[in-house]
């Protein structure tokens, strides 16, 4: 919301040269987008070790933090403060949402064994939950999750509803040398008139708008550091840095030899198109050629609404195959590109503006289906927690591409936009299809071996008999010790019968790794 009339504002050329003078907005704005859109496409080297460095929740501050740095520039707009920080908003997109598919899929999972905790214990503490058992949890955490999130495009038009619209020509002035729309038109809003605000805003009410943002951004601070907590317990955290930094770097690129990722990759690459074209090919291509600047808010609220309220139907999954919410989603899209592809609505023409709403509400229940089926798909089939953070990583990195691409084709004709996206939509329904065909086959995917972890015996000294040995007389008496190298969290053992096989050596409690695996052992 802050991106978009920050740079409706900055396309007027008065408001520039009035507030700004020869400072180059336009130049600082387009870097500022290239900032955005070309910084994703390293996250692949990084996200995985920044996850597993600072931990899922605190990697989620992390984000949110930057997002609220992005928010703080604007209230000196130059350009050693917009561009930098428009780069470092680029890098943290995808480790943000990477980390949030991770923790929302753990959190399902630990509501699976919160609820069936009789059920573990008459098991025994080492018993795995059965494969899939967590599903209807995951299912019913993402569909609240994007029911709430698809809001926030509605929360992000209040500005405009109720801030930018108030100084805004109309469709008469801003449509003036607009010729063609729609399915017709090519680059985005050719012929737009240079001058859209009617009278400029005050720095002072500027200033309150961005206080408002700047108000929620350190909300959303305090809601992840308040009310989250962690995605895994010390133990499994230890567990999960250890197997080495090199190795958490190479596993993102091992993981493509699984044949379910290979053929998801499609799907992860229109999802990326479907919420781009969204707001740039539906809400500006179809929606302010025709209908006005001012009626672009509305048009988004549409879309918002119509995704939360749909994201809902993603319940379905508890009932029907699990193919049904994303092949449905698709079929949504596919008829209404179709559509889009047929229809070009002239400039400055009103009488139409109810097929916009439609399309929009439309596009929304897809988008829907999409987003909650994906992230439902790859948490069922990826329930290692070893793996989850690799897995989501790809998923938005390939998201991050494909808004890469669309930010490269900008200027593309409609017909070439609509005609890419088509194509890649039945391409990813396909191959989507292809994989569910070789799951019923019973075609086993390869998947890479996460190495053990390595421990250190330094980092667990302190649980030691003697923690004042130096490090030499440590791996002396490790070694003549029975083993206390490898597992040196020692107890002194309690009174009366111990339940299950007495340990080896004097270690009386099994490693961390082995605690991670399956319970906390024998008290």
């Amino acid at each position: 919301g802050l991106l978009q009339m920050q740079l409706i504002l900055h396309y007027d050329e008065t408001y520039r040269e009035v507030k700004y003078g020869n400072m180059g907005l336009p130049d600082i704005d387009s870097k500022m987008l290239m900032g955005i859109n070309v910084t994703p496409i390293a996250a692949l080297l990084y996200t995985p070790v920044l996850i597993r460095f600072f931990g899922t929740k605190w990697m989620m501050f992390l984000a949110v933090g930057i997002y609220a740095l992005f928010v703080s520039t604007n209230y000196w707009e130059r350009y050693y403060t917009l561009v930098p920080s428009a780069v470092a908003l680029g890098m943290a997109i995808v480790p943000l949402w990477a980390s949030m598919g991770n923790y929302i899929t753990r959190m399902a999972q630990k509501y699976y064994e919160y609820s069936h905790y009789k059920e573990r214990d008459e098991q025994g503490p080492q018993q795995r939950p059965p494969r899939g058992s967590h599903a209807p949890y995951l299912l019913v955490f993402q569909t609240i999750f994007y029911s709430f999130f698809h809001l926030s495009f509605a929360c992000a038009q209040l500005p405009m509803i109720y801030f930018l619209n108030h100084y805004l020509y109309d469709l008469n002035h801003t449509l003036y040398n607009v010729q063609s729309c729609g399915t017709d038109s090519q680059g985005i809003l050719l012929g737009f008139n240079k001058t859209v605000l009617r009278t400029l805003p005050r720095s002072g009410n500027l200033i309150v708008v961005e206080s408002v943002l700047m108000a929620v951004a350190f909300l959303a601070m305090l809601l992840v550091l308040g009310l989250c907590g962690a995605a895994y317990r010390p133990t499994e955290e230890i567990d999960l840095r250890s197997v080495g930094w090199g190795n958490i770097f190479q596993l993102p690129f091992k993981h493509v030899r699984d044949f379910r990722l290979r053929h998801l990759v499609p799907f992860f690459i229109y999802s990326g198109f479907e919420v781009l074209f969204a707001c740039t090919g539906l809400g500006l291509g179809y929606g302010v050629c025709s209908v006005g600047l001012e009626r672009l808010a509305y048009l988004l609220v549409a879309y918002s609404l119509g995704a939360s309220a749909s994201s809902i139907l993603g319940l379905l999954g508890l009932w029907l195959p699990r193919q049904v919410p994303l092949v449905g989603g698709a079929g949504v899209h596919l008829l209404l590109t179709l559509g889009l592809f047929f229809w070009a609505p002239a400039p400055r023409v009103l009488r139409h503006i109810w097929i916009l709403y439609v399309a929009a509400v439309l596009w929304g229940v897809g988008s829907a289906l999409n987003k909650t089926g994906l992230s439902t798909l790859l948490g069922i089939l990826y329930e290692d927690k070893e793996r989850q953070d690799f897995i989501f990583t790809i998923y938005h990195w390939w998201q991050a591409v494909a808004i890469f691409v669309v930010y490269l084709g900008s200027s593309l004709p409609m017909k070439a936009k609509l005609a890419v996206l088509l194509l890649t939509l039945v391409a990813a329904t396909a191959s989507y299809l292809w994989m569910e065909q070789k799951l019923r086959r019973g075609v086993v995917p390869r998947q890479p071996r996460i190495p053990r972890p390595q421990h250190k015996v330094r980092g667990y000294r302190y649980l030691e008999e003697n923690s004042d040995e130096s490090d030499a007389e440590g791996v002396h008496g490790g070694s003549s010790g029975g083993g206390l190298g490898d597992c040196v969290e020692e107890e002194a053992p309690p009174a009366g019968p111990r339940p299950g096989p007495e340990p080896a050596g004097l270690c009386r409690r099994p490693c961390p790794y082995k605690q991670a695996l399956g319970g906390d052992g024998p008290e």
